[in-house]
């Protein structure tokens, strides 16, 4: 490897983010893992390897672009020591080659045709998957499989009050070390289906329930689905469309270890929509005439105001 950043397809000036994302792209597509048996693949792994570990580090990239250090990490000669080591390494090669000039020709050729093999330790890469949930499963929990890219087959826990786009780490299910390094992790994006029965805002669960004419009218007891199942729920006498009744702790459960900062219980509001029979009502056509021309009234006093005085 003659140019770590060559070897990583990035700038000089690439920033820490940049050079870590170039990283986990390049090492997913050469790991060994996914090309079996491909010794150029392998080869190539460990350039990727070296360069990152160079290049991740402040230190050592700092060290690199001074030119104290090689491509391999290696102190080059005449680094280190005393701020006047590179001028006494020239003074002592000098004396030495003055005595025999061949010595140190033929031990520099040896040295560059035979490098010390180095030992690279490096973290596997993380692998990122995106995972469909149905709204209801990411609200109360369950556990669904990810394929993996190795073929195996994993079983994850979604915690009950799993949000939209919420990232769940699987540690050390990622691609494989390499020289004994820790294997990366797994990243499951999940991904919430929408609902059409149910919406959400934070920990608070909304729906809208369908009440009859006299349900509305003169109030009674009607069944309400919840996340959390079937529960009987009161209407009160006079309600309209729009009238919301509010299911106490009925809204998403969220374990405060999960989230300290958001953990709790939400509530479950239910919005009721007033809905005519179906067909034709002529009894009921012709008692709303008569009780609407004996008691009159009117909904929108300020509508009927603003369109009078246009």
């Amino acid at each position: 490897m003659t140019d770590p950043y060559r070897t990583l397809g990035v700038s000089r000036s690439a920033s820490a983010d940049d050079i870590k994302k170039t990283y986990r792209r390049l090492a997913r597509e050469h790991h060994p893992d996914r090309r079996p048996g491909d010794m150029r693949a392998e080869e190539r792994f460990k350039d990727i390897s070296t360069a990152y570990d160079l290049l991740s580090d402040p230190s050592k990239r700092r060290k690199l672009d001074a030119g104290e250090i090689d491509a391999m990490g290696n102190r080059r000669a005449g680094f280190g020591g005393s701020p006047n080591g590179y001028e006494t390494y020239k003074r002592n090669a000098s004396a030495r080659a003055s005595k025999n000039p061949f010595n140190n020709f033929f031990k520099d050729r040896t040295a560059r045709a035979h490098p010390p093999r180095q030992s690279i330790k490096a973290k596997g890469a993380d692998v990122n998957y995106t995972l469909k949930v149905p709204f209801l499963d990411a609200a109360c929990g369950t556990e669904k499989a990810v394929r993996m890219t190795s073929g195996k087959t994993l079983k994850v826990r979604i915690p009950m009050g799993t949000e939209n786009a919420q990232v769940l780490r699987l540690k050390g299910q990622g691609m494989s070390g390499l020289g004994g390094g820790k294997a990366g992790d797994a990243l499951v994006e999940i991904l919430i289906q929408d609902d059409g029965k149910f919406s959400t805002e934070g920990l608070n669960v909304y729906s809208e329930e369908a009440v009859t004419l006299a349900e509305a009218l003169l109030g009674g007891r009607i069944e309400v689905e919840t996340i959390h199942g079937l529960m009987m729920v009161t209407v009160p006498e006079g309600s309209n469309t729009g009238t919301k009744l509010r299911l106490r702790t009925k809204g998403i459960h969220r374990p405060h270890t999960q989230d300290p900062g958001i953990g709790g219980r939400g509530d479950h509001y239910v919005s009721l929509k007033v809905v005519l029979p179906d067909g034709e009502s002529s009894e009921l056509k012709k008692f709303i005439k008569k009780w609407i021309a004996k008691r009159p009234y009117k909904v929108r006093n300020e509508t009927l105001k603003r369109a009078a005085a246009q």
